[in-house]
């Protein structure tokens, strides 16, 4: 009689689903007997345990659903401040490659923050919506401290060597004490700022932006990976204030003509010279190569830079730019080529060893000594850079001009950081802004007319 499948027509089929009596069939809906069904049964679920997707039970995770869309469970917990929860599930990659089904448990705020259950799930809807877009594929896990041992591995060894010592001292001293056991998906905006919060109670501003910058990049390769990582905005960061900063130091026209007189041992004298007349960085001069002089165009190239005697990129894509070699520059590198001694890398200013000259190094031992001799108070290599930029300025150089002289992307940091205003200028300004509006009595210092 139920040797075969037959066709039931729709109403006979929902009456007979309402009693029970398929159970009693030979065969299933689709008309595979029910052994051959169990067979293929047990072999798909051989299949989803080889591929890793295991139930991963958890409190308040006792099964595992298939794939669809996910309403999450909204649960209300707490007594003396109750608080809102949502429960979902998930599929992850670990360690192995293997997908497991995870439960999640967000918290979603409070009751006094969300008083009705509708005004909780449509902040957990929020929630849902990556689980439930089309584009949503299962994403890796790890704490943090794991992948940055992956990070370090696979991209930090392709920085820089300034840039991977500063990641490698930022991770050491304030990332990986403060973050490295939370897993990625939990590192939150709200954990950004408490390490912000605590960073800046003994660190500056730039050393708090700095390490901050060195774990938005770290987050960023993570999600290009395809771990599971929150946005993270920094534009919404409640940063430390701006303290007022200290005056920085830079030499006068005449102090770098006494510093460049009584600087007679060589390359020293040379680089001095360089740094004063062109505003390079002390990387950038260390780093020069005798092929980047273009003595026909009177121009000097600059390729590379010198960072505690490695060479590497220079600090930015504007940095690598052609400077003009004025006619004193030249002929100062043309008598200096005379007693240069070559080296296999072909450095312009080479140690014994052949490598290129650390700035620190130069500043203790050859600057500071010329400048105590001299009564002038201790600066570092970059006080040439900005004698360079304010000099320049001051004779009626365009920001644009010192800009691209300098190297910078942008003319803001020209302008703001590396021109201070010669006094003698700036007097002579304001005397002829005091002329104009005071015209009779700029002498006495009082005026009698008022301007309309």
């Amino acid at each position: 009689m139920f040797g075969s499948p037959v066709a039931i027509e729709p109403r006979v089929f929902a009456a007979y689903a309402a009693w029970g009596w398929f159970a009693h069939l030979p065969w299933n809906l689709d008309g595979v007997p029910h052994a051959a069904s169990e067979v293929s049964s047990a072999a798909a679920d051989d299949n989803i345990a080889a591929r890793g997707q295991l139930l991963n039970e958890q409190k308040g995770c006792s099964s595992m659903a298939r794939k669809r869309y996910q309403k999450g469970t909204l649960v209300k917990q707490g007594k003396r401040e109750p608080k809102w929860f949502g429960q979902y599930r998930e599929d992850v990659v670990d360690s192995l490659g293997r997908v497991q089904r995870v439960c999640r448990k967000v918290l979603l705020g409070t009751v006094r923050e969300l008083p009705t259950r509708k005004l909780a799930q449509r902040r957990f809807d929020l929630v849902l919506s990556r689980i439930n877009a089309p584009t949503y594929r299962p994403g890796r896990v790890a704490t943090f401290t794991e992948f940055v041992e992956q990070w370090k591995r696979d991209a930090m060894e392709l920085l820089k060597p300034s840039s991977r010592k500063a990641a490698e001292s930022h991770l050491r001293c304030y990332l990986i004490p403060k973050l490295g056991r939370i897993r990625l998906e939990e590192i939150s905006q709200q954990t950004i700022q408490q390490v912000v919060s605590e960073l800046a109670r003994t660190l500056s501003r730039h050393t708090v932006l700095n390490v901050i910058a060195t774990l938005g990049s770290i987050l960023r390769v993570a999600r290009s990976w395809g771990y599971i990582v929150g946005e993270i905005r920094r534009d919404a960061l409640v940063l430390p204030a701006q303290k007022v900063a200290r005056p920085v130091r830079f030499f006068s026209a005449e102090q770098v003509a006494r510093i460049i007189g009584a600087a007679e041992e060589e390359p020293y004298r040379t680089m001095f010279i360089v740094a004063a007349l062109t505003g390079l960085r002390a990387g950038e001069v260390c780093g020069l190569f005798v092929d980047d002089l273009d003595f026909a165009r009177g121009a000097l190239h600059v390729r590379r830079s010198a960072w505690y005697g490695k060479i590497q990129s220079p600090k930015s894509r504007a940095a690598i730019r052609t400077v003009p070699m004025p006619n004193a520059l030249r002929d100062v590198l043309q008598h200096y080529l005379k007693q240069w001694k070559p080296n296999p890398a072909q450095l312009l200013f080479a140690t014994r060893n052949g490598k290129p000259h650390s700035a620190n190094k130069v500043v203790q031992r050859k600057l500071w000594p010329i400048l105590d001799a001299l009564k002038i108070p201790r600066c570092g290599f970059h006080a040439f850079r900005h004698a360079a930029s304010t000099l320049l300025i001051d004779l009626g150089a365009s920001p644009k001009t010192v800009q691209a002289q300098l190297g910078h992307s942008d003319a803001s940091i020209t302008l703001g950081t590396y021109s201070h205003t010669v006094e003698k200028s700036q007097r002579e300004d304001v005397e002829r802004l005091a002329k104009i509006l005071m015209p009779n009595d700029a002498k006495l210092g009082v005026s009698t007319k008022w301007i309309q």
